[in-house]
């Protein structure tokens, strides 16, 4: 069974996780319950699985988000009133007051407004600022119909001049305030064609298994929505197959891991054996794994053993190997190259590859990486490699 599957008791319970209980990650702490001083948060977590979790499900702890409560202050004197603010027709003179007699503490405030203003008149005649035009006429629509139930519109442009009149320049005048653009939504368009789009796959058959995970035949409707406005149909097939979970595991047979690398070839009693014909010993294990829910166990065993002589690290004379047939092209395109190669392989003693056991003839194997030597080629004692361009390639792109 799948354990990324879930399952319900019924139909009203929730959704159960097909593995055993655990606990879900811990949500984020809630706000403190109160902004000054201490107060409490909390957080929690949910147990998801078969079976019961141990554990609390609520944590709660201490917090402070600030180690005092606000404290209003008192206002400073005014300061003396300003200049006027303009320099022509009627402005403002303003003052101003801190709060710091005394300073408010823990982010309090002074009740009351921190600036005062007063009317200033400077008897100068103001620049002429300026002022819009009439609007031209309105632009054609942005595009031809707009989509159904969508509350989306084209819309159409016009444009105004800042002439009416214009800002002055001795004394200089303001431009116009805004925009000279107005836009607006163009709701007599038609609507626009609506293709027709499938609606969710409903079941039309019982699952094809009893236990596990099968197949099932769906099907759908073209309704979601159907095509309108001279829409298209929807594309692709009304059916399909589909899998299914029975909620039910089906038996899982164990299954043999890969065979692990063999051991080193020794023999039980420690006599040396290395670069010698003496026979010794390796062995290897493999892991039955994944047998669930009354499945059968792996038929085999989980050792394996062999004889062998051990040729790790010892010297022997070796031969070249012819040379291998070219390897692919460094590049698909352009200049490339490709690559053979000769490798110096050892030449094993004459040793018997099968002796007589206690009770049988078993073969034995040479273990080990042994230090093969060969006549040099080109500097190269153990492998040399031959490089030539790949021809005809395509230009690259």
């Amino acid at each position: 069974m799948n354990i990324k599957y879930a399952y319900k008791e019924d139909q009203n319970s929730p959704c159960q996780a097909c593995r055993p209980a655990e606990w879900s990650p811990w949500s984020d702490w809630s706000g403190c319950t109160v902004s000054c001083l201490e107060g409490v948060q909390k957080r929690q977590r949910v147990c998801i699985g078969i079976g019961d979790c141990e554990g609390k499900k609520v944590e709660v702890q201490s917090c402070s988000l600030k180690s005092c409560c606000p404290q209003a202050g008192g206002w400073s004197d005014w300061t003396p009133w300003s200049e006027c603010s303009v320099t022509c027709s009627v402005g403002q003179r303003q003052r101003t007051r801190q709060c710091n007699n005394p300073p408010p503490s823990c982010n309090g405030e002074c009740e009351g407004d921190s600036i005062e203003t007063i009317p200033c008149d400077t008897l100068q005649i103001c620049p002429t600022h300026g002022s819009w035009g009439n609007w031209g006429a309105w632009d054609q629509c942005s595009f031809s119909c707009t989509r159904e139930g969508s509350g989306v519109f084209p819309v159409q442009s016009r444009f105004r001049e800042c002439n009416n009149p214009p800002p002055s320049t001795s004394p200089l005048g303001r431009d116009c305030d805004g925009s000279r653009q107005d836009t607006r939504e163009c709701r007599d368009v038609p609507f626009c064609e609506v293709d027709g789009q499938w609606g969710p796959w409903q079941d039309a058959s019982e699952c094809s298994v009893t236990c596990g995970v099968g197949r099932i035949r769906q099907t759908r409707q073209c309704d979601s929505p159907a095509p309108r406005h001279k829409g298209k149909d929807c594309v692709g097939p009304s059916q399909r197959q589909t899998i299914c979970n029975t909620k039910k595991p089906c038996p899982i047979d164990g299954q043999w891991t890969e065979w692990g690398a063999w051991s080193k070839c020794t023999r039980l009693q420690g006599d040396p054996i290395r670069c010698r014909q003496r026979v010794g010993n390796q062995y290897r294990h493999r892991k039955c794994e994944g047998q669930n829910y009354e499945g059968k166990w792996c038929e085999g065993k989980p050792r394996d053993s062999r004889a062998c002589y051990d040729m790790d690290n010892c010297p022997l004379d070796g031969s070249w190997t012819e040379w291998s047939e070219w390897g692919q092209c460094s590049s698909p395109c352009g200049q490339s190259e490709k690559t053979r190669y000769r490798e110096c392989l050892p030449t094993y003693p004459p040793y018997p590859d099968v002796v007589e056991g206690a009770t049988k003839v078993v073969e034995v194997f040479f273990s080990g990486v042994p230090k093969p030597k060969c006549s040099p080629i080109d500097g190269e004692s153990l492998k040399v490699e031959e490089t030539t361009d790949c021809k005809n390639l395509p230009k690259c792109p």
